[in-house]
């Protein structure tokens, strides 16, 4: 049987065979961009890694297309091109010259996995290898391109992992990004919405942080990773009934205070709540803290495009004891999600960046709350649609970086509709609960 294992191991080698640069296809010039209080917390986060996969042969050919679609995109998305930088204050911004290397394209191999074997994994140990900037810190994007992508030659189709500076852009820019590339790779000469690059629009404050990379970043990064607890992840799939399920039980019983009805993520999101507590074994006076990842384009004042190029997230954070979230019906836990988020209006927003700008604070997990569940990613994400000429993708996923314990990506389902896919990091012994309850997986 080892020797079985170890020939299935060696068919599953991923090798890199080149690695070349890309950048705009016109001139710039010379520009820069400051970052600003919506930006600066991530700066010691990881690199945000999104892989997705397609079926169909033509590796060549599509890694050339890739390339030059690519080279147009960032004609307007030149800021993936450049890298971070900080000007004679000390206050970092995003630089960008003609003469910057671009960005980092890897071509691989790996013709032992198939695009079935990575759309059945329902963990992240196969998809690690497939996906670049493990464990690199978005800080190192002063020396590192801001955007690496690996193109890998599966055994019947091509996987494509994308590792993005999370310190300027968040989800919303990443899939903007995507889906213009994908729009000039399917046949448009132009993208349909340019990015709006002036962050200072949405906030100007000029904010000085003394920061420096740890002298060997990579291998501290690594090694912080494995102290404590064993963590798992795993990917479950609700389909369209089982979310209108979960939503309407959860609206069955309305508040009387006359809120406004529960949305499907606020449903979702303390379906996963009560299940993922329950599986912790909390005690009843422990606290949990729900924190969610919102998007703040529409919340500021006055309110940014879609099409706003950059963080403009803030983390909403809400607690509760753990006896209550469990001994309570679910509107319960959705009401305490709901009330959070519309609070977090114009005027709170504002009071955060202050807040944080008298005191910088630069996220790492552990900031996340005690026996938190923290919810990042969009079902709104349209991941699904990001064809580069060649159908959409099998699957969608996120990589290693930035995941802790309760950690949840949210994306569109495959199967489109209403359907989502959840993604979550716990410790093994809890995450081996959840994947046993039935009322969680909905399995009558």
């Amino acid at each position: 049987m080892e020797a079985g294992a170890g020939k299935k191991e060696e068919m599953a080698k991923v090798k890199i065979t080149s690695k070349s640069h890309i950048k705009p296809g016109k001139i710039i010039g010379r520009k820069e961009c400051q970052l600003v209080t919506f930006d600066l917390p991530y700066l010691a986060f990881y690199y945000n890694q999104k892989l997705l996969f397609y079926k169909g042969g033509e590796f060549e050919d599509k890694v050339e297309k890739l390339k030059d679609g690519l080279r147009v995109v960032l004609e307007e998305f030149y800021q993936l091109g450049g890298k971070l930088g900080k000007d004679e204050e000390g206050v970092f911004r995003v630089d960008y010259d003609d003469n910057m290397e671009g960005v980092e394209v890897l071509e691989a191999i790996a013709e032992g996995i198939s695009v079935d074997e990575l759309a059945a994994d329902e963990g992240t140990s196969s998809l690690k290898d497939l996906i670049p900037y493990n464990g690199v810190l978005n800080l190192e994007g002063l020396q590192r391109p801001l955007l690496s992508v690996q193109l890998t030659k599966l055994r019947d189709g091509l996987a494509m992992g994308c590792a993005f500076n999370h310190a300027i852009l968040d989800g919303t820019s990443t899939w903007h990004f995507m889906s213009s590339w994908a729009q000039i790779c399917s046949g448009s000469n132009t993208i349909s919405f340019p990015p709006f690059l002036e962050r200072t629009k949405a906030w100007n404050t000029r904010v000085k942080l003394d920061l420096n990379l740890p002298p060997n970043p990579v291998t501290s990064s690594n090694s912080d990773a494995k102290q404590g607890p064993q963590l798992r992840e795993k990917l479950f799939r609700f389909s369209e009934a089982a979310v209108d399920k979960i939503k309407s039980k959860v609206n069955s019983n309305p508040p009387s205070d006359g809120s406004k009805p529960f949305s499907t993520f606020q449903s979702l999101s303390v379906h996963i709540w009560q299940h993922v507590t329950q599986a912790r074994n909390l005690k009843p006076e422990d606290y949990t803290v729900f924190t969610v990842f919102a998007d703040c384009r529409k919340r500021v004042d006055p309110p940014m495009p879609d099409s706003y190029f950059g963080n403009l997230i803030q983390a909403i954070f809400t607690v509760t004891a753990a006896g209550s979230l469990l001994a309570n019906p679910p509107e319960f836990g959705a009401s305490v999600i709901q009330k959070a988020i519309e609070a977090h209006n114009a005027k709170a927003i504002d009071e955060r960046n202050k807040e944080w700008e008298a005191a910088p604070k630069i996220f790492q997990f552990k900031d996340a709350g005690v026996n938190c569940v923290a919810v990042g990613s969009s079902p709104r994400f349209k991941v699904y649609e990001v064809d580069f000429g060649w159908g959409k993708p099998e699957g969608v996923r996120s990589g290693s970086n930035n995941r802790f314990d309760g950690m949840v990506y949210l994306y569109q389902g495959k199967s489109g509709g209403r359907s989502i896919d959840v993604e979550i990091t716990l410790e093994a012994e809890a995450l081996e609960k959840l994947e046993k309850d039935k009322e969680f997986l909905m399995e009558d």
